[in-house]
């Protein structure tokens, strides 16, 4: 998910595994999950889905917001100089040019260092399309490894290099905005 707000279904109970019949049953119980972008209000998700479903008929189906905190979306802008940096530094150490994706869905506090510790944050994902993350089957192959390795030491060595600059423009950019 890269632009766009989506609900998830993460759990789900309905029946008797372990005493199935043909009927559909009577009661069920899901978990969901809203992943959403920077500029969504949140506060608006349940109201949208308890409307969609009145809206077609379904009425007797609770809609509840659950315990877990909220985690606030973040996004460094792309402009910003440490994600030219970033793109530089991995170019740097891999030989290849890397992809931009200017948000990522997720359900990460990156709120706490974005928003609350005021840092500019980029993430670095060690990954591959057919991976799985977080899926029952969730894999990371020994290469993908070994590239991330080098990848963030790259990123922490130039880093010992040009972070007093970049923390300086990234001030500056933040004044003048």
């Amino acid at each position: 998910m890269f632009g766009w707000n989506t609900l998830d279904v993460i759990a789900f109970k309905t029946g008797n595994p372990d005493a199935p019949v043909h009927a559909i049953p009577g009661k069920a119980n899901a978990h969901c999950h809203i992943r959403f972008v920077v500029n969504s209000d949140y506060t608006t998700f349940i109201p949208a889905v308890r409307a969609h479903l009145d809206a077609h008929g379904f009425s007797n189906v609770e809609v509840k917001p659950s315990r877990i905190e909220v985690m606030h979306a973040t996004r460094l802008d792309p402009q910003s100089p440490w994600v030219s940096w970033a793109l530089r530094s991995l170019t740097r150490t891999t030989g290849k040019k890397p992809a931009l994706l200017p948000n990522l869905g997720g359900s990460l506090p990156n709120d706490v260092f974005a928003d609350v510790l005021g840092l500019p944050t980029l993430w670095v994902p060690h990954s591959y399309p057919a991976c799985s993350q977080h899926a029952p089957n969730e894999h990371l192959l020994a290469p993908v490894v070994k590239e991330s390795l080098q990848i963030m030491a790259g990123l922490f060595w130039d880093l010992g290099d040009d972070a007093a600059r970049l923390t300086q423009e990234h001030h500056l950019r933040e004044q003048a905005q």
